[in-house]
């Protein structure tokens, strides 16, 4: 089992950046796929970027290609995402979550580990 912890959320102008951070500990982090998730209020919880046990694929979702990057640091047991060019419609509260999933891509029921989110807010 591994816990989650979000943190780097907050209040941003439109085309402003911020970095979350999410912090994993219990079981070796590098035996998991890692996803940013996020969800605005009223809305389902949707995939912002995903990455594999060894960083080595990503995936975005098309909404923020261009504009956010993933990356993971097992040695720290950490996994972060780069917002840059924040819009107002990034306006949610994003989750780390982590899968042992072996496929590629797996989808948002595979992650079994989810931590509590970080609010962020992209004023206009």
């Amino acid at each position: 089992q591994v816990q989650l912890v979000e943190s780097g959320g907050g209040l941003v102008q439109a085309g402003g950046s911020l970095r979350l951070s999410c912090a994993a500990s219990g079981r070796t982090f590098s035996t998991y796929g890692m996803g940013w998730f996020r969800q605005a209020p009223g809305k389902e919880r949707e995939v912002v970027a995903t990455t594999t046990r060894s960083g080595g694929a990503v995936y975005y979702a098309d909404s923020v290609k261009g504009r956010f990057t993933i990356s993971r640091d097992n040695a720290k047991n950490a996994v972060y995402l780069q917002m840059n060019t924040l819009k107002p419609e990034d306006t949610a509260v994003y989750y780390c979550a982590a899968t042992v999933s072996l496929r590629l891509w797996p989808g948002v029921g595979e992650y079994a580990y989810w931590g509590q989110g970080t609010q962020v807010t992209v004023s206009s």
